[in-house]
């Protein structure tokens, strides 16, 4: 019993150290993933277009 006793007030002291994201750095971090997100979508939609092309041209 002592144990768990231990374990629970050892999770509340970590829980205490923990510093939660405030709302403007999740917005942010939410813009700067979607924005690579979208990036990235876009390159690879282009290398997918030209290598159908590419592809279409030699068949």
């Amino acid at each position: 019993m002592e144990k768990i006793i231990s374990y629970i007030k050892l999770s509340c002291a970590e829980i205490e150290k923990v510093i939660f994201p405030l709302k403007e750095q999740i917005r942010n971090a939410f813009i700067t993933v979607f924005a690579v997100v979208a990036i990235v979508s876009l390159f690879l939609a282009l290398v997918d277009v030209i290598m159908s092309f590419s592809v279409s041209k030699l068949i």
